[in-house]
């Protein structure tokens, strides 16, 4: 794997998704954005591992202080690994938590584990494995929270999609364990409304996290899924995610079937990768 350096300090490295490049943010000393080809993915500052400046991260974050009593470690499984944020994240706001990456380009992992290290203390294990792979070797009921952040190509890869995938995170669960997923789509909102109902053939608990607009079908953007078999933390998961720098909205219940609008369950031999983004989406 190629590594270089460039004038404006950025570092890059062909890995099996593409240009990887760490962009450094100005007044940070040691906080960097991970892109691929040019979609930025992650977002990571080394000495502030529980700042998550992503807003669908943020609210990925919300739930993982939620579900569970402060400080009380969990067993978190990650299906994407990107820079490795959100494992950061629940390394330091919940000490001695047990948590697996499964992420299937290993050349990114070594190009990010190289200049952003983990903290020796972090109990992270990354797998160089795809998702459902990694899925099918785990035993019932282990995982607290399982995190699907999975992308080829800014798009989610369509087996993450199905029914039968959701029924192996459901296996894996913990009877109150909670599933939260980064999925990305834009007008008209069909592969969202898909995954919604999808999630509800497997789980009976769901939310839905995005920016208004983004609900309101206007623009191309992240929406964070959650859903389990107990029920959520809804009340303050809404306030937190309100309360956010970019404020998003939570719907649940019969809000969010109205938004479904009858969209039907996705089986794996229907299922179709995400949207592409639109042109220019990710310009700064």
């Amino acid at each position: 794997m190629a590594r270089k350096r460039n004038e404006a300090g950025r570092l890059t490295a062909e890995v099996a998704g593409g240009r990887a490049e760490l962009v450094p943010e100005r007044g940070r000393a040691r906080a960097f954005t991970l892109t691929l080809d040019g979609a930025p993915q992650s977002y990571v500052d080394l000495d502030a591992p529980r700042h998550l400046d992503f807003a669908y991260q943020r609210r990925i974050g919300h739930l993982a202080d939620l579900i569970a009593p402060a400080g009380r470690p969990l067993r978190v499984l990650h299906l994407g690994g990107g820079a490795l944020s959100l494992a950061r994240y629940v390394a330091a706001s919940r000490p001695r938590s047990t948590q697996q990456v499964a992420e299937v380009d290993a050349a990114l992992t070594a190009f990010v584990r190289e200049h952003l290290p983990l903290d020796p203390q972090a109990r992270v294990r990354v797998r160089a494995a795809d998702a459902r792979e990694v899925l099918a070797k785990l035993p019932e009921e282990w995982a607290d929270l399982i995190i699907g952040d999975v992308f080829a190509g800014a798009r989610t890869p369509a087996h993450l999609t199905s029914v039968e995938y959701l029924g192996e995170i459901r296996r894996v669960l913990a009877p109150a364990g909670t599933y939260v997923a980064n999925l990305t789509d834009g007008p008209p909102l069909a592969f969202l409304r898909g995954q919604i109902a999808t999630a509800a053939e497997v789980f009976p608990e769901l939310a839905l996290a995005a920016d208004p607009a983004v609900l309101r079908g206007r623009h191309f953007g992240n929406a964070v899924l959650a859903a389990s078999a107990a029920p959520l933390p809804l009340a303050p998961y809404t306030r937190a995610v309100a309360s956010d720098p970019h404020p998003g909205r939570v719907e649940h219940g019969r809000a969010l079937r109205d938004f479904t609008g009858g969209a039907a369950a996705v089986r794996d031999d229907t299922a179709k990768r995400s949207p592409a983004p639109p042109d220019g989406v990710f310009a700064q």
